[in-house]
């Protein structure tokens, strides 16, 4: 008797947990409640590899906790998440890459599990939907000036690599399936990220740029892989049992390319046409997804025309082919990553962000964007950098009318550093983008330093001095101070007459064209015998002043935060670079 109502109270549980799963919401309303999306980018994702030999097995597990912060972002937090959430995003994809925290079995470490859970929590916790992937473990290969590999991604659109690594792969996402499969329907899991072919050509197998050696087989053999690492994707999460029987399940096309063709280059589209939808034991669970970066530097005409092609090319290729809803989980434009559309074509790149986003409602595509709107020092700060376009992307979904909250820095004086270091080769304090964003280019850093070089005893030691450079260590840069501009090296003893142990607080300005540059690579210095203590920016505030009508319609009007004002009232704004007044 007790056996037999053990077994009934089992076979309870069992019929639950089924109910439970299948009342999860289907894949195609999954995609219409996402609404908008953004993605968490440089952040769990972010690797640094010191060993990039698979053959190697310090090639699995290089990096601790650290590796989140390795790219530039602060460790993300529950705050951050709640400030989007007041922003208008609906939904967060959180790219996350394992094998830097692997050992060579493909356990994975269970600090980095547990961190990664705690990421998912905070989004979750927040009623967003959340994209949870396997991110840069596909990508690139990259190598030095001499050939030398510096970057592998273990997981390729290759039949070889499919056989060796088909046990690690679905061994992984056992154990995320495993971590997560009691979690509701507003976390869906994601397969894979940009997978590439061995060669690592983007856009479509064996591509190069005069389209010449394209080959047909292995081509078809790159993308049968693609399919291949699906099914086992939704085989292995299916197999965890709990939730995932029914989880919203989504897998990517080729380099998650969303088509196109190139006059008679039609290649591009094969991505699209020879994806297999796995065979799933739910039905109208799985989601496909595609990336969009198409440049805007032909205007906003051509932009839009672009953009048309797209989805409606996505409509015919994959919706209404393979009948399965898609999300865009990864747009921008060709130079979102760094930041010159922004910069140079800012009412250009708005304006394509609107279209983009209510095109994508039209279609019933969820769209997330990639990733910038709050960046670097911004997300510590709980603060906005591109706040008008973070207004204009969740307002392009939710509707004119939107009231969300797009809190900014202040663009006022501003201690940046603050401390003792000492400058010398290889050394230098860097000041990201981010800081300059917003800023009027007047605006100027006040450096306050010790010449110190008399501990030097080599004579040819005993000199101090600064150069500035951009953050990419591309250009050495000038700069204006005491009245003189400086094409090489800041002296301080050539410029005050000063020695060793005397202390000074220098005013450097840029031209307008290196400081809109630093809105987009950042600044650096480096010198030799120089201690820093304290960096200030200052915004200027002896520019020119003009005055408008209160009421006035001037789409390039800015409040002093940097948020960009469509009908501003009485106040003060930036315009075009000038403070203004409006009365």
């Amino acid at each position: 008797m007790k056996k037999r109502l053990t077994i009934i109270f089992a076979l309870l549980l069992t019929i639950g947990s089924t109910a439970k799963a299948e009342n999860f919401e289907s894949a195609t309303d999954a995609v219409k409640n996402m609404g908008v999306g953004w993605n968490l980018g440089n952040t769990l994702d972010a690797n640094n590899q010191t060993v990039s030999d698979i053959t190697n097995d310090a090639y699995w597990g290089q990096q601790g906790l650290e590796s989140e912060t390795c790219w530039g972002q602060p460790f993300a937090t529950q705050e951050f998440i709640q400030m989007m959430k007041k922003a208008g995003f609906t939904a967060i994809r959180v790219p996350v890459t394992w094998y830097n925290h692997m050992d060579k079995d493909g356990n994975v470490s269970e600090e980095w599990m547990k961190r990664v859970k705690e990421v998912v929590d905070y989004v979750i916790s927040e009623g967003l939907y959340c994209i949870l992937n396997v991110h840069h473990d596909t990508g690139a290969d990259s190598k030095d000036a001499s050939g030398k590999l510096t970057g592998y991604h273990w997981i390729k659109a290759d039949a070889d690599n499919y056989t060796t690594n088909k046990e690690k792969y679905v061994g992984l996402w056992k154990q995320i399936a495993e971590t997560f499969k009691d979690y509701g329907q507003t976390l869906l899991f994601e397969g894979y990220n940009e997978m590439l072919d061995a060669n690592s050509c983007w856009n479509y197998p064996t591509w190069y740029a005069d389209g010449k050696n394209y080959d047909a087989a292995y081509a078809k053999k790159s993308l049968e892989t693609i399919n291949s690492y699906a099914q086992s994707f939704v085989s292995a999460v299916r197999g965890t049992g709990g939730n995932n029987t029914t989880r919203n399940l989504i897998v990517n096309t080729y380099a998650a390319t969303s088509g196109g063709a190139w006059g008679n280059n039609t290649h591009p589209q094969e991505p699209l046409e020879q994806l297999v939808l796995p065979t799933d034991v739910a039905k109208n669970h799985l989601i496909v997804e595609v990336h969009s970066y198409p440049s805007i530097t032909s205007g906003i005409s051509s932009a839009k025309s672009g953009l048309d092609w797209t989805f409606n090319n996505l409509k015919e290729k994959l919706i209404d082919r393979l009948n399965v809803p898609v999300i865009i989980g990864e747009w921008g434009t060709s130079n979102v990553d760094n930041g010159s559309d922004y910069i140079d074509r800012r009412e250009t790149m708005i304006a394509f962000c609107e279209y983009f986003v209510k095109l994508g409602k039209k279609y019933n595509i969820a769209t997330f964007y990639w990733m910038g709107l709050s960046d670097g020092k911004a997300r510590s700060q709980l603060v906005f950098n591109q706040p008008d376009l973070a207004e204009t992307i969740t307002k392009a979904y939710h509707g004119a009318n939107y009231e969300g909250e797009y809190p900014t820095a202040e663009t006022g004086d501003g201690v940046v550093f603050e401390g003792e270091q000492m400058l010398e080769w290889g050394t230098a304090i860097n000041l990201t983008a981010d800081l300059f964003t917003n800023l009027d280019n007047t605006a100027t850093v006040d450096i306050t330093y010790v010449q110190q070089y008399d501990q030097y005893e080599k004579e040819d030691d005993q000199y101090g001095m600064m150069q500035f450079w951009y953050n990419d260590w591309s250009t050495k840069i000038d700069v204006m101070a005491e009245g003189n501009t400086y094409h090489a090296d800041f002296v301080p003893a050539d410029v005050y007459g000063t020695g060793s142990g005397t202390e000074h607080t220098t005013t450097f300005s840029f031209d307008a064209s290196t400081f809109n540059n630093m809105k987009k690579k950042g600044l650096l210095f480096q010198g030799h015998g120089i201690v820093v203590k304290k960096v200030v920016l200052k915004t200027n505030t002896g520019i020119s002043s003009a005055v408008f009508k209160a009421g006035c319609q001037d789409a390039a009007i800015y409040n002093l935060s940097g948020q960009r004002i469509v009908s501003p009232q009485k106040g003060i704004y930036i315009q075009n670079g000038k403070k203004i007044i409006i009365k």
